[in-house]
């Protein structure tokens, strides 16, 4: 069986040949490719979303390969349709967007993806965020290195608030929010959770309480975001509903830039409509020079790290692995993203 393994720099080829190795009970031929995620930001390539490389790398390194695992390579149906021989392709990512799916089913390929990978790295960083936020830790401590002590911060107008006993609110409870949640009831906070998809009673045997998103918003001090950008969830947030917030609440995007509209942060923020706002995903990445927020009062931003652990590029790397040998072995796929080609 013939394998490409397209790592990057995150989830590395080796990383991959070696996992593929380990669980699927042969000894694949590999090729390989090397693509320069994240040093490089990814973006579309083709037809599809959040890719690296291009696909003149992607076919020339498939050549006959039965198989093909990835984080980040485009598989466009070009990609496909120079590629006969290919019969999976398994995405080490939440959801295979770097994949045309119609394309793949339409070729016959069946697709998976690693759901949970990076559940744990994103919840800790969320949760990080969100106290970062609060209690002005990133920003008191640019400041300070800056050479600027700020003692008012301790004044009673400017002083930070407590996770215990505040509501925070979770857009979103899935892997990743459900963990959040856990944690935040830990620390003593009320949490309230918008998510259409939820269960009810998951979501009260976590400690948190199930409403509607103007609910949520207008009694939450801290909004965090967790949803899947699709259709109905891009720019949820925008000003009609940062409008619904209380004065000086904290609002952190840690899941995808696509679920905010931007435009409004800015004046939130000097206005004091917006307390803190903590973000670590953006409409455009990087964001440009010319960025409205880098003047605004109370941001905290990261370049898109919370998924960003060793051991979410080794969970990543397992998944898909274990799908290849499922694959090789003649078992069921386990997290596939177009069944229909498997006639289920």
């Amino acid at each position: 069986m013939r394998i490409l393994a397209a790592g990057d720099e995150f989830v590395g080829t080796g990383l991959l040949r070696e996992a593929v190795r380990a669980e699927s009970g042969v000894e694949p031929e590999f090729t390989e490719l090397s693509l320069p995620w994240p040093v490089e930001p990814f973006g579309p390539v083709g037809n599809v979303q959040e890719a690296s490389g291009t696909e003149r790398q992607v076919i020339d390194a498939l050549g006959d390969a039965e198989v093909a695992v990835t984080q980040m390579a485009p598989f466009t149906k070009q990609v496909f349709a120079a590629a006969p021989g290919l019969k999976l392709v398994s995405v080490c990512r939440g959801g295979p967007v770097n994949v045309d799916l119609t394309a793949a089913t339409e070729a016959g390929v069946a697709v998976t993806y690693a759901p949970g990978r990076n559940a744990t790295a994103a919840a800790e960083f969320a949760i990080g965020m969100i106290l970062a936020a609060m209690r002005r830790i990133s920003t008191s401590s640019a400041e300070l290195l800056a050479g600027d002590w700020r003692g008012d911060y301790y004044a009673y107008d400017n002083a930070g608030i407590e996770l215990e006993g505040t509501t925070v609110g979770l857009v979103g409870y899935g892997a990743i929010g459900s963990r959040v949640a856990r944690v935040l009831v830990a620390f003593g906070a009320r949490v309230l959770v918008a998510d259409p998809y939820a269960d009810p009673a998951t979501v009260a045997a976590d400690g948190a309480g199930l409403v509607q998103l103007d609910d949520l918003l207008r009694r939450s001090r801290v909004v965090s975001l967790h949803a899947r950008l699709t259709e109905q969830t891009r720019h949820l947030i925008d000003a009609a509903k940062l409008d619904l917030l209380p004065p000086g609440a904290v609002l952190v995007n840690t899941a995808r830039g696509g679920l905010l509209d931007y435009r409004p942060l800015p004046e939130a923020l000097r206005s004091g409509r917006l307390g803190a706002l903590a973000l670590d995903v953006y409409d455009d990445e990087p964001p440009p020079p010319e960025w409205p927020l880098r003047s605004a009062p109370n941001v905290i931003a990261t370049p898109h790290l919370a998924g960003a652990s060793r051991q979410t590029a080794e969970r990543a790397a397992a998944i898909v692995a274990a799908e290849v040998g499922r694959y090789a072995r003649g078992e069921a796929l386990l997290n596939v993203a177009n069944p229909e080609v498997l006639g289920q």
